[in-house]
């Protein structure tokens, strides 16, 4: 898993005045925390943070570079825990850094990455992803940033479970087993139905038209009839 630099500074007020004039300013008011150490109040550039957002690395292993004022700095690495926003500017508001211990493992959501083209899919069938991350318990620099998923050899018909993923070493995976992460299944074609109304009107005309050579053939009678009237006189 990539580590990324985030350089914080010590704070020592955390009242909401400082904090105000913290954010004015470009800084975010934080803080470290986690089973074994103590809590550290902190602030982190704005830009720098947004930064991390926009270029996904919010959710990856933060290295915080925590100038205490002495001329050695702190290095702790974290996982960004909670990362609050204003509801009406869209301000980083605050920040909550927790500790990662490196000689313990962790559980995470690890993402699944395709890769390939199915054949079953050139056959005319449809590749589906009914799952896109796994969990996954390891150590945290063990903690790979996805899991590759080869769909290349994948029929109509055939899937891919939890158990037939490729994962290195050290790592284990808490799906179950049998869990289908993809599957290739068959492309169904919607029967099209015509609408009531049309069909209504076509059984409608057919009744019409049938209804026409029975009124003929009484009103041919009619007249018959009035012939054979007008011999007898």
């Amino acid at each position: 898993m990539e580590v990324t630099d985030l350089a914080a500074q010590i704070r020592k007020e955390h009242k909401k005045g400082p904090a105000r004039r913290f954010r004015q300013s470009g800084l975010v008011p934080a803080v470290f925390y986690g089973r074994s150490a103590e809590n550290i109040l902190l602030t982190v550039k704005n830009d720098e943070l947004i930064r991390l957002h926009k270029d996904k690395k919010d959710h990856a292993f933060i290295k915080l570079i925590i100038d205490d004022g002495s001329a050695k700095k702190i290095e702790k690495l974290s996982l960004i825990k909670e990362l609050q926003v204003q509801p009406l500017t869209g301000k980083l508001y605050h920040a909550d850094f927790y500790e990662v211990d490196e000689k313990r493992k962790i559980t995470m959501d690890v993402s699944l990455r395709f890769i390939g083209k199915a054949i079953g899919v050139e056959n005319g069938g449809e590749l589906q992803h009914i799952k896109r991350e796994v969990k996954v318990s390891c150590l945290p620099l063990n903690l790979p940033d996805h899991i590759d998923v080869d769909v290349t050899a994948l029929d109509i018909g055939d899937s891919i479970k939890i158990r037939d993923l490729k994962i290195a070493e050290g790592i284990t995976v808490l799906d179950r087993p049998d869990t289908a992460v993809a599957a290739v299944q068959v492309v169904k074609v919607a029967k099209i139905e015509e609408p009531a109304k049309e069909v209504a009107a076509e059984e409608g005309a057919a009744a019409v038209e049938g209804e026409a050579p029975a009124a003929g053939a009484a009103a041919s009678a009619d007249k018959d009839k009035e012939k054979e009237k007008e011999k007898g006189k």
